[in-house]
């Protein structure tokens, strides 16, 4: 027996129990609505209606979401099953101690995004109050903004399930008047939004330009398909239930459907305000084609849209990344200031410009990581997890030095692949990394550091709902403990 700290077992690393889990099929696809109306979406369809129709635009969306939508709940599961977040099963294709690199890419990601978000939301409420009482000053506004949700976020999952159900009908109304005035602004100026084109573009240029809108939707939530375990371990789901697409029904809903839908409208709302006002940027629009109380509503719907898109989607994963490279010295509630001030330093307002082809870039890199995951918890484990030993400093996911070697070579080499084929950035990334790590792991990597759940494939060992159990992790122990010997519930 070996003396083992504690830094691994931080309260809120640990695996959510079945009792604990609080978002239901409703709530998560509620959620969905409010994390998908984010105005950088806007971007995309914007930018594909300067190239292709807006029908076109909307086929390439449709394709890409739902694509991302399955690969979210394919790694989704991670968390429905075992209750785990995205950094703590890191540490089986990383090791404990590499698992912070690839973590924390994602993280400084999810903090950007809510840096760019926060941006959008404060040039909004900057609008409201400039109408309302003639005051100026979009900073000011961008730090009161990022405070409001920092608060809303530290206050755990519910605060945030509750304040979605809230946003994302009034989200859904209100998006819906935004499309009926651009449209008809756009046809005042003989611009049919369904068949205007800024330079259109045919053969092989066209099917690029297709691609590159089906690679950008899915280089868009790239971030959350990698982290996705940090939510779902949330939602609700049934025990002793096998079947894959019983088990994750309300992942499905949500990521599969919630998702594709909502994405593509905010794509389409995006391209008819380039056609109406050659402008993608919502608040301009806005700006625009309203005025007085509607100009308000529709400003403060911006606002609405971008707090509940950062609570979920950018402060809870980067807040729980940072927590377990901090410790039991870094609780959640810190970790979602650290992405705060992270978001904030970046000078999120200058990000934007470049948002295309970050996508292109930063979704391959992340996919190159799905591809890992998928390899690793499907291909290899078979679902089934040493989950104990996750917590273990000294345990089988230590390797060498804590760090995975088999996972950082794949990573590298998904990474630069996907980079050499930006345009097709996500699905290069995802086979190129997942093939790699799936013979590195198995036929080296493995063989040299002996894994239980592979010597050992029980189901009532290392399964964990699908078994009816929950993992529960002795954190006050100082000692390792055996797989073999480790206790759980049923």
């Amino acid at each position: 027996m070996k003396k083992q700290s504690n830094y691994l077992k931080s309260p809120d690393l640990l695996p959510i129990s079945h009792g604990d889990k609080k978002i239901g099929t409703l709530g998560f696809a509620l959620i969905w609505v409010g994390m998908a109306v984010v105005l950088a979406a806007f971007a995309i369809g914007g930018a594909g209606v300067q190239s292709l129709s807006l029908g076109w635009v909307v086929f390439a969306t449709i394709i890409g979401s739902i694509a991302i939508g399955i690969f979210m709940t394919l790694i989704g599961d991670i968390g429905i099953e075992h209750g785990l977040s995205f950094p703590v099963y890191m540490r089986a294709p990383f090791g404990t101690i590499g698992t912070h690199i690839p973590s924390i890419v994602r993280g400084l990601a999810a903090s950007c995004w809510f840096g760019i978000n926060t941006y959008f939301g404060s040039t909004a409420m900057n609008g409201i109050l400039n109408a309302l009482f003639g005051y100026d000053n979009w900073f000011v506004c961008f730090l009161i903004f990022a405070l409001l949700q920092l608060i809303n976020t530290a206050l755990g999952i519910k605060a945030i399930e509750r304040f979605a159900d809230l946003a994302a009908p009034i989200i859904i109304i209100i998006s819906a008047w935004m499309y009926t005035t651009l449209s008809d602004q756009a046809l005042s100026q003989g611009r049919e939004v369904w068949a205007w084109i800024e330079s259109p573009v045919t053969g092989g240029a066209a099917v690029t330009a297709f691609v590159v809108v089906i690679m950008s939707n899915m280089g868009f939530w790239a971030t959350l398909a990698a982290d996705m375990p940090s939510l779902s371990r949330y939602i609700k789901a049934p025990q002793y239930e096998s079947n894959w697409f019983k088990r994750n029904k309300s992942a499905l809903v949500g990521n599969v459907v919630a998702l594709p839908i909502t994405q593509t409208f905010m794509v389409i709302i995006g391209g008819v305000s380039y056609i109406a006002v050659q402008n993608y940027d919502p608040v301009v629009a806005l700006q625009e084609a309203a005025t007085g109380m509607v100009l308000g509503v529709l400003l403060l719907m911006i606002i609405l849209a971008q707090w509940s898109t950062n609570t979920s989607a950018n402060l809870i994963p980067a807040a729980t990344i940072f927590s377990n490279v901090g410790g039991p010295k870094v609780p959640f509630w810190i970790g979602v200031f650290i992405a705060g001030f992270i978001g904030c330093i970046v000078q999120p307002w200058n990000l934007f410009a470049i948002i295309i082809p970050a996508l292109l870039v930063i979704g391959g890199i992340l996919s190159s990581i799905v591809g890992i995951l998928f390899a690793d918890y499907y291909l290899i484990r078979k679902r089934r997890v040493n989950v104990i030993d996750l917590y273990e400093e000294e345990g089988q996911y230590h390797y060498y030095k804590g760090v995975n070697v088999a996972g950082f070579i794949a990573w590298i080499i998904g990474g630069i692949s996907s980079y050499m084929l930006a345009n097709y950035s996500f699905i290069v990334g995802f086979i190129v990394g997942s093939v790699c790590y799936y013979v590195l792991a198995k036929y080296w990597w493995f063989p040299k550091y002996s894994q239980a759940e592979l010597k050992d494939p029980s189901d009532e060992k290392y399964l964990g709902i699908t078994v009816g159990r929950d993992w529960e992790i002795d954190v006050q122990s100082n000692v390792s403990v055996p797989a073999a010997d480790s206790s759980f519930s049923q």
